[in-house]
């Protein structure tokens, strides 16, 4: 399985993300299309914070301190919302969906 954008394949692991991390916006749609979620501003602000963690820190967060994390990017924002966004499991299929590789490990930070 591979996501092909702008003409380009993309190289997946056998669930779906990618092997290396890329952060064209081009890339976002093609996978949320896959995934089946239409995307939204809210979508889009996830994938932001979930990109710039993992500039940062070179992962992601866990799914609690990601909660944590959007509170100032998306105030109100609870774990309902956040499953409703990502049904799949926000922490993962977000990554997923932000074209980051498959977060591994049990804690995150």
């Amino acid at each position: 399985m591979g996501y092909t954008v702008n003409g380009n394949e993309l190289e997946t692991d056998d669930q779906g993300y990618l092997l290396d991390a890329d952060f064209s916006d081009e890339v976002v749609p093609v996978i949320a299309a896959a995934e089946g979620i239409t995307l939204t501003d809210a979508h889009w602000k996830v994938v932001n914070f979930l990109r710039d963690e993992y500039r940062e820190h070179g992962h992601t967060p866990n799914f609690r301190n990601m909660l944590k994390g959007l509170a100032d990017v998306l105030p109100g924002c609870d774990s309902k919302a956040l499953y409703d966004l990502f049904p799949v499991g926000p922490a993962k299929q977000g990554c997923k969906v932000a074209g980051l590789p498959q977060p591994l490990g049990k804690g995150g930070y």
